[in-house]
């Protein structure tokens, strides 16, 4: 299978792609339609169900989540990337720097230091920013975002653009935001989660 990544797409390297399930697609279209039915089952099943900001914040229930986005198409759905990539950390620390974060989380919730939306973002980019799956690190990000923030304010969500990002101007903007954030800017990645 060759695939043609877009700018900021981590490309899969040749062992992960072992792990492609169906064995028929050849192309990052059918790649990209295959995922995106099985992420619309996760994103029914997240949105059917109440979650606690607890229960949110622990690995398992994180793992679960990709799992749930893409069992249906890589036999590694769920389980942390185990090579380095060109973005994230090193791989082995994987578990430590998400530790790290849910429990900065949980701080940030219980005294209050951010607004539950702000919350949910900096969850989000730290997270995509670790880079904890060999692929659908943005997309996971964005939907565990979404759940956090139902948890702590069940009358909130994200349009995140209202379009898909895989493609196209919103794909660019969205992109220049997660730039800013690396560099402490956190302000254009929440904008842009309410477009």
């Amino acid at each position: 299978m060759e695939l043609k990544y877009k700018e900021g797409q981590t490309p899969i390297d040749e062992d992960e792609k072992l792990g492609l399930k169906i064995k028929s697609i050849s192309t990052m279209a059918e790649l990209d339609e295959f995922e995106q039915q099985n992420i619309e089952e996760a994103v029914s099943w997240a949105y059917g169900r109440i979650f606690k900001p607890e229960q949110v914040l622990e690995v398992d229930f994180i793992q679960n989540i990709h799992r749930r986005m893409f069992k249906n198409v890589w036999k590694w759905a769920g389980k942390f990337r185990t090579s380095d990539k060109n973005i994230g950390v090193p791989f082995y620390q994987i578990r430590q720097q998400l530790q790290t974060l849910n429990d900065d989380c949980r701080y940030w919730i219980e005294y209050q230091t951010y607004l539950p939306d702000e919350i949910a973002i900096r969850f989000k980019h730290r997270m995509v920013s670790i880079h904890l799956f060999p692929n659908g690190n943005g997309r996971h990000s964005r939907l565990m975002a979404d759940i956090l923030l139902l948890a702590l304010d069940n009358n909130q969500s994200f349009s995140w653009g209202g379009k898909s990002l895989r493609r196209g101007e919103d794909r660019t903007v969205y992109l220049a935001a997660l730039r800013k954030a690396d560099s402490g800017d956190i302000g254009p990645l929440l904008a842009f989660s309410k477009l």
